[in-house]
């Protein structure tokens, strides 16, 4: 199933909220994307650009937006970029393609001489 990265960041009013009531937001988190068909891998807070980082699983590309968009439509979270993984294999695969497709196409950068 493929791996999806998404990072968010919380508004001053959720973490205001949190302050006052903590809590575990995998609790929240986890059911969403079961309801889905997708799995929960890991959730991790961070200092930087964003406040945190969800790793999931999920069948495909429109269940991973569904679960992003579900996830943030109640208005908890003031940005979110989500980003599809690969695994090492699965780019192993993809430059074996990529290196098919240049031989049979000739593909070139523009103002390249292929």
């Amino acid at each position: 199933m493929p791996t999806y990265m998404s990072q968010f960041s919380y508004g001053v009013e959720t973490w205001k909220q949190l302050a006052e009531n903590p809590e575990d937001r995998r609790d929240a988190i986890e059911p969403l994307l079961e309801s889905l068909g997708g799995r929960l891998i890991a959730v991790y807070y961070a200092f930087g650009d964003y406040d945190g980082v969800v790793i999931f699983e999920a069948p495909d590309g429109v269940t991973a937006a569904a679960a992003v968009i579900a996830a943030i439509a109640p208005g908890h979270v003031s940005s979110v970029k989500t980003t599809r993984l690969l695994t090492v294999d699965e780019m192993q695969d993809a430059l074996a393609k990529t290196k098919i497709v240049a031989e049979r196409t000739g593909y070139d950068r523009p103002g390249g001489s292929g």
